[in-house]
């Protein structure tokens, strides 16, 4: 029976269940609405969307607070896009969440005010076309994330219906249709941050845009041509470790090298059981049931963590770190391999080799503190019969793509990768001089 609505001569009710209603009456813009326009407008004068992409193309922290349903929601939404269908809806709601963004207040419902005459109008609508051309779709122009004319994708007649944006809008929309609506109830009914569902919605297009896409094709290019120097896994090591220590996020960059690598060793089967996905970051934590960074678990989308790594770059001394080790195993019983991997010398003093020990005692599991060249060595060993010079070299090509988001359903990589694969590339010109 729900959600209905009703359609009047002056009006519309959108009825969500039996106790919830929302109406919308027709005719000129009220003066609350004309504020909430003026508001919106002073901010998208003073470059906001431009503003907010040039923070994004720095930000490491895009998909931190956001619900993992969400990103699913909105990397389906961006993954719907196609040289024919799909822009207008992205589009629609980069508009839609800088609205609620700068005036949570205003209904991102109703597309339609003013015009005056017979133009149709909602007392509390706003006119999403003119702020499409004037101001979102120049920007998203700007920077190549979608591919729009100038007249911006509000001209899209599907969208200019005369109803509101609910689940029960009936004009024929190509593209990612159930995401979009769903997203706008999701923003109506505040279950989602529009700030943080807007930046990773332009993390999404700038690691698809066709800028990022020619870096990309030139640095899997570069890196292709330098790998037959790699003939050693300690030349593959030196070449991925020095690149860590100089780029930005080094942190982050070194869980993607580890996982890259394990990336490798899954194409050869010599694990039992299935690689999990590159985790977002921040995410290996208690809270989120993780052990580690890098995990290998019973079965694809698997609970029984069999093995998990944990990258720390820039910390010798984990004696913290196995505190926490020894938590997370208390609801993982099943875990037999677990470890770290420091970028130097780890700080293995008398109360840190006590821990392990007692860890190991306590929960029938393996405990390793390796620095990265160590840790790289011994698991290349797991690979019998593939020659070391086959995995060095397949381990940078499968770190370089995976930064290159060519990876995507194994390393899902959600930070803007963008200052990443440039630097890989200065990186890997160096390394040939």
């Amino acid at each position: 029976m729900f959600p209905k609505l009703e359609i009047f001569n002056d009006h519309s009710v959108l009825h969500s269940d039996c106790k919830t209603s929302k109406k919308f009456p027709e005719g000129n813009p009220s003066q609350n609405a004309r504020l909430r326009l003026e508001h919106i407008k002073k901010a998208l004068d003073a470059n906001y969307l431009s503003k907010l992409v040039d923070s994004c193309k720095v930000s490491i922290n895009t998909s931190v607070a956001i619900n993992p349903e969400h990103i699913a929601l909105l990397t389906r939404l961006v993954d719907s896009v196609t040289s024919e269908v799909g822009r207008a809806l992205v589009g629609l709601s980069v508009l839609q969440l800088s609205v609620k963004c700068i005036s949570n207040d205003q209904s991102i419902r109703l597309h339609k005010a003013g015009g005056g005459g017979s133009n149709f109008s909602w007392v509390e609508g706003i006119p999403m076309r003119v702020l499409d051309k004037n101001y979102i779709t120049p920007v998203l122009r700007e920077y190549g994330l979608l591919k729009l004319n100038s007249d911006g994708f509000m001209m899209t007649r599907s969208l200019a219906e005369n109803y509101p944006y609910t689940q029960l809008y009936k004009a024929a929309i190509r593209g990612a249709r159930l995401e979009w609506l769903e997203l706008v109830e999701l923003i109506e009914a505040n279950l989602i941050n529009p700030d943080y569902a807007l930046r990773y919605l332009i993390t999404l297009l700038l690691n698809r845009s066709d800028d990022f896409k020619k870096t990309a094709t030139l640095t899997i290019s570069a890196v292709r041509k330098l790998a037959p120097i790699f003939i050693k896994l300690d030349d593959a090591t030196q070449f991925i470790q020095s690149y860590v220590d100089k780029s930005k996020y080094s942190a982050r960059v070194f869980e993607i090298s580890m996982h890259a690598l394990f990336q490798v060793l899954n194409a050869h089967k010599v694990f039992g059981g299935f690689l999990k996905p590159l985790t977002q970051m921040r995410s290996a934590n208690k809270k989120h049931g993780n052990i580690g960074d890098i995990e290998i678990v019973n079965k694809s989308g698997g609970l029984v963590i069999l093995e998990a790594w944990d990258a720390k770059y820039g910390k010798s001394y984990l004696r913290d770190e196995l505190n926490e080790l020894n938590e997370k195993l208390q609801d993982h019983p099943e875990t037999r391999q677990v470890g770290f991997v420091v970028d130097q010398v780890p700080d293995l003093k008398e109360e840190i080799l006590t821990s392990i020990d007692e860890i190991e005692q306590l929960h029938d599991v393996k405990v390793s503190i390796l620095t990265f060249a160590e840790w790289a060595q011994s698991q290349a060993c797991r690979a019998i019969g593939v020659s070391e010079t086959d995995i060095a070299r397949d381990w940078v090509v499968a770190f370089t793509e995976s930064l290159c988001q060519m990876r995507r359903y194994t390393a899902p990589i959600d930070e803007p990768s963008d200052i990443w694969i440039a630097e890989l590339l200065q990186h890997s010109t160096d390394w040939i001089k």
